[in-house]
């Protein structure tokens, strides 16, 4: 098989569009003609110098640095608000919690750090197509092979995990306006509850579908 994945497995478990969904971008930009190898590889130093080089001020660098990977892999103005959105709750109360505990400087650090490792994330995920992102992987996996661990198994679950993410967003969506149809947008069980049932039934549909197609019985 060389360098390729199993994708005949694969693309039976992740839908299209063929790039993963984080937010509307081009796909003429720089980044998008870059190889998956070296954007992981890329993602991986940057995280690793984020972590390493404490401050805020090279933080405040670093969070740049990653909005103008997002621009320049297309996001844009609604695709930013899409990405930071979920954040922003975690992040303010991350922010109050240093805040108060370490001051203001510490706490200026860690939610610069987060968010700058978001948005290069969502700007590696934006400009990468997911067959390249999955052949990458297999193939940095290879050596691991002769240890039992293998390549094509560990992108198919890749695949899933990139799958689950749409269909997780798309449940909640589904399920909050259920409770909200039904007078309990305000309940959390209204809505955990039937989020959480929704989301184990996918997983046993899914593992089921794998031991149809022979996957898992070794």
């Amino acid at each position: 098989r060389g360098r390729g994945v199993d994708r005949g497995r694969c693309r039976r478990l992740v839908s299209e569009p063929r790039v993963i969904p984080t937010a509307p971008s081009r796909r003429d930009g720089p980044l998008h003609r870059l190889r998956a190898g070296a954007k992981l590889a890329g993602l991986f130093a940057f995280g690793v110098a984020v972590v390493a080089v404490p401050g805020w001020i090279p933080a405040l660098a670093a969070l740049a640095l990653g909005l103008a990977l997002a621009l320049v892999a297309g996001l844009g103005a609604r695709g930013l608000l899409r990405v930071l959105r979920g954040f922003a709750l975690v992040g303010a109360l991350l922010f109050a919690f240093q805040l108060w505990q370490h001051g203001w400087e510490r706490a200026v650090e860690v939610v610069a750090d987060l968010a700058a490792l978001i948005l290069a994330a969502s700007a590696v995920t934006a400009s990468t197509a997911v067959d390249d992102m999955l052949d990458t992987i297999a193939w940095a996996l290879r050596p691991l092979r002769r240890w039992g661990v293998s390549p094509e198994r560990v992108a198919l679950a890749f695949s899933l995990a990139i799958r689950s993410i749409p269909l997780a967003i798309d449940v909640a969506r589904e399920t909050r306006r259920a409770a909200r149809a039904r007078g309990l947008d305000r309940s959390l069980r209204a809505f955990a509850v039937p989020f959480a049932l929704r989301m184990v039934a996918h997983a046993r549909d899914t593992g089921a579908a794998l031991h149809a197609r022979g996957l898992g019985d070794d």
